[in-house]
């Protein structure tokens, strides 16, 4: 199932699908000239023997530490880590960079999101969410409008299917006074967004309009960390996006999005703004 960004556009294509293929098979073809198994090669790598498969088959992006870990186990000679920078810059722009983030996602221990301009794609009620990929400018055809709401609801499901991974959302309160679609349309974001913030894993958070201060005006941020316990973040803007490794600017990050909840509503006030926002449509 592909993903998307939250704007709408796809973050796959048959180029970032031949370079992930191609980066397996290099992987495949050192491992067994070592005389390897998958299920030997995966400590080496710190990962899973599936994930190897799925990473040799071309499934999905090798995780983070993979490259460097492959080519020194496999005495590659660089090749590997080469291949893996290959495939990063395959599909130049935002949705190379959200795919990749993607993967992180489905298999986040936590994850952190900010969000000033949209409510996020985990959180999109389905008709909000159409009206998003009918406004989407070049237009989308109905066939592609049909596979982008698939593609939303599939990811959306992580909430429910990672009921261990801790979800924090920070959202901006006038996001609700938008009235994106119409009256009928707000009412159901709201609605469906207070649903996913009962869920015990999931924390939603307002900054209210009146708030004086505010740690994060630099823009919408995601956080997470990973099983092996590396935190990286994403930052998206208009076509364009920023996967961060660098752990100076993930530390300045994670400052300023623990100050912005300390600065939001709990998650019992917000609920109450949004119940209160939605009595007012």
């Amino acid at each position: 199932m592909a993903d998307y960004n939250d704007n709408g556009n796809s973050s796959t294509n048959d180029e970032a699908s031949d370079s992930l293929k191609g980066f397996g098979e290099v992987v495949k073809a050192f491992r067994e000239h070592r005389g390897l198994s998958r299920e030997e090669f995966a400590p080496k790598v710190c990962c899973s023997k599936h994930t190897v498969a799925s990473v040799e088959l071309g499934r999905r992006f090798p995780p983070p530490q993979f490259p460097e870990l492959a080519d020194e186990a496999l005495d590659a000679f660089g090749v590997i880590k080469r291949a893996a920078k290959h495939v990063s810059r395959s599909n130049p722009g935002l949705a190379t960079w959200f795919l990749r983030w993607a993967a992180l996602e489905r298999e986040a221990r936590w994850l952190d999101t900010y969000e000033c301009r949209m409510v996020p794609g985990l959180l999109q009620s389905e008709a909000y969410a159409r009206k998003l990929f009918e406004d989407q400018i070049p237009p989308l055809s109905d066939d592609q409008i049909a596979e982008r709401l698939t593609a939303r609801q599939e990811r959306q499901r992580l909430l429910t299917k990672r009921p261990n991974c801790a979800f924090s959302f920070v959202l901006e309160e006038h996001l609700f006074l938008r009235r994106m679609g119409g009256i009928e349309v707000a009412r159901g974001l709201i609605d469906h967004v207070l649903e996913v913030g009962s869920l015990r894993n999931v924390a939603i958070q307002l900054v209210p309009l009146d708030m004086e201060g505010h740690s994060a005006m630099g823009g919408p941020m995601q956080l997470l960390e990973t099983p092996q316990l590396e935190r990286f973040a994403y930052c998206e803007g208009q076509e364009s996006g920023q996967f961060i490794s660098d752990r100076n600017t993930i530390s300045m990050l994670q400052m300023r999005y623990g100050k912005l909840r300390s600065q939001a509503l709990t998650p019992e006030d917000s609920a109450d703004l949004l119940k209160r926002l939605r009595g007012a449509l």
